[in-house]
């Protein structure tokens, strides 16, 4: 448990840093994780030999060829490993499920399809299996340009996410944009900033040595403001989502990308 004392200590520097330099404006230009990297870190994310989240996808491919309890695999609908996916309609994640009548992103889709045309028992949301799936779908369009619907159905739940964005919480009562927005490219206990972009999940954190989907980073996000957290599966996290990987339109898909 923190004490007072190291808590003040803690806030007063993050104070510092974020008085140190003024502010910047909001930044238009896209701009992907991989260009905050170390040259070495970046070496890491190219090389499929060295960078973990291909032993992930290779998992991944051993849940995908799993037959469910009706004795059908996901390979019964998307072919052997995956090629029938669509590299267009994965980078359009989250969207409208006109069934339904929600939106729902990749993690929610696997789980339709998991529990719906495989008939099993769902799977935990932070449930390995499930991170390995989406590891590996999301890798089958590796290069295409996110590009994510936010009009019609979807206009409200981004409007939502986008407005969570913007909301401070926490004891450092921050929101995501000063540090994703404003402070871009400033650094932070030894990292810089980035915009915060969602093109590269799910992917491998140097920081803890493990994979993370966004809504595990989102959580850890939240634990780093000493505020409350929300569930994974939450509605507040499902909009927060939509309003990223929207925010991020134009970008390439790097699944499993390296980040710190």
């Amino acid at each position: 448990m923190i004490t007072l004392r190291a808590f003040r200590y803690s806030f007063l520097n993050l104070v510092f840093l974020f008085t140190l330099f003024p502010s910047t404006p909001l930044r238009a230009e896209l701009i992907s994780g991989y260009e905050f990297l170390s040259n070495q870190a970046k070496d890491m994310q190219n090389d499929d030999f060295q960078n973990p989240g291909y032993l992930m996808i290779e998992k991944g491919l051993e849940v995908y060829n799993t037959r469910g309890e009706n004795e059908k695999s996901c390979n019964h609908c998307h072919g052997n490993n995956g090629e029938k996916f669509t590299p267009k309609s994965i980078a359009q994640f989250p969207k409208f499920h006109n069934l339904l009548q929600a939106p729902v992103t990749l993690r929610d889709q696997i789980q339709f399809c998991w529990d719906k045309r495989l008939d099993n028992f769902p799977l935990l949301y932070d449930d390995t299996d499930l991170l390995a799936l989406e590891t590996m779908i999301r890798n089958k369009a590796y290069g295409e340009k996110v590009n994510v619907d936010t009009s019609g159905e979807m206009q409200p739940y981004y409007e939502a996410g986008k407005k969570f964005y913007f909301t401070r919480f926490g004891q450092m009562d921050m929101n995501c944009s000063q540090c994703h927005d404003v402070y871009t490219g400033r650094m932070l206990r030894g990292q810089k900033l980035s915009q915060g972009q969602t093109n590269g999940f799910p992917l491998f954190r140097l920081e803890s040595q493990k994979m993370v989907n966004l809504p595990q980073r989102l959580r850890e996000c939240f634990h780093s403001l000493r505020a409350q957290t929300f569930e994974q599966d939450s509605n507040e996290f499902r909009n927060l989502e939509i309003y990223l990987n929207a925010r991020g339109n134009g970008l390439k898909i790097e699944t499993p990308a390296i980040r710190y």
